[in-house]
């Protein structure tokens, strides 16, 4: 088995609190970078520090009477949230039920030698956890509403969000390993169709690769970073990164804060044109393929500057200036 190099180490911010311009000029390397300690005072944190039992108190005693999701997967599974082995579904389950009964179910399960992966993911703390927020708080991010997730030692494939994402460590420890957006073709992301995290996730298992079925990997790990996080720690993950996220212990608890900064209102979904990409582009004949990446390069990328600057402002029409009415505009247009 040809080795592969060891991941380099994130970069770090060490000493808690950060205040909102350090944080912007982190922010503006558009790389990685891990905050130690930046929640270490939240009380969730102190009481996953004091046992997976008070992690468990605190949560059942500020949720609210709501049904949550969930899923399972067999302890064959070994923690990976993924595929059967024929690609023709997800290898785990979903049920709805009461947080508390989950909470109850987890503390069992971290008993077992043989325990079965279980989470719950990206429940809207506000509505789950309504006084979750009022004590534990990120202020680096106020206006953006957080979301948990609760788990044992499980594994999700390196995928990636069309946001930027600040992931706190609350109990357990989580190892984070990223990779820039420009590796997608070495990762080998799976179908659209059907995926355990939204978007596409790469195929390669990070825990024992298989280079002679995905032989590209070996470039995507020469670009690879690492991280462990201890609760209290906080990660950032830019915009378009792909991360794969292994819990390693038998109770673990996970806010983040994504966000999309900059976005006008009224503009379409990225991911969505994708989509639409595909349908209209992907199997045109080659010719007519490089006709259409010149227009985009041209129209979308501007790669050749403003493709509206020799127009007077009244005649840009969808070229014009970002604005909800230019927005609605286009929509008209794709819907005639």
């Amino acid at each position: 088995m040809t080795s592969l190099p060891a991941p380099q180490a994130i970069d770090q911010h060490i000493g808690g609190a950060i205040d909102q311009a350090a944080f912007d000029a982190l922010r503006s390397a558009v790389r990685p970078a891990v905050l130690r300690g930046i929640a270490a005072d939240w009380p969730a944190v102190q009481a996953a520090n004091t046992g997976n039992r008070a992690m468990v108190d605190y949560l059942t005693a500020r949720a609210a009477a709501r049904p949550i999701g969930a899923i399972a997967a067999a302890p064959s599974e070994l923690g990976r949230f993924f595929y059967t082995a024929d690609l023709s579904r997800l290898n785990f389950i979903k049920g709805t039920g009461a947080l508390d009964a989950f909470l109850e179910d987890l503390l069992r399960a971290a008993e077992l030698p043989d325990a079965p992966a279980m989470a719950v993911q990206s429940e809207e703390i506000a509505a789950l956890i309504p006084a979750f927020t009022q004590s534990n708080r990120l202020d680096i991010l106020p206006g953006v509403s957080p979301r948990i997730w609760i788990g044992n030692r499980i594994r999700v494939a390196p995928h990636y969000d069309a946001k930027e994402n600040v992931a706190v460590c609350v109990a357990g420890r989580r190892r984070f390993t990223l990779f820039p957006p420009d590796q997608i073709a070495n990762l080998y992301p799976g179908p659209f169709e059907r995926t355990p995290a939204g978007t596409p996730v790469s195929m390669v298992d990070l825990a024992n690769p298989d280079l002679g079925k995905y032989p590209r990997f070996a470039e995507a790990a020469q670009h690879a970073v690492q991280a462990t996080l201890e609760p209290g720690d906080a990660i950032y993950i830019p915009y378009g990164w792909w991360h794969g996220v292994e819990s390693l212990e038998a109770v673990s608890v996970l806010v983040n804060y994504w966000w999309a900064p900059g976005l006008p209102d009224g503009i379409g979904s990225p991911y969505d044109a994708l989509l639409q990409a595909l349908l209209s582009f992907k199997h045109l004949p080659e010719d007519q393929r490089e006709v259409w990446r010149t227009m985009l390069d041209y129209y979308v990328f501007e790669k050749g500057g403003d493709p509206a600057e020799h127009l007077p402002p009244h005649a840009q029409g969808v070229l014009g200036p970002a604005s909800t009415q230019l927005f609605d505009t286009m929509r008209s247009l794709i819907r005639q």
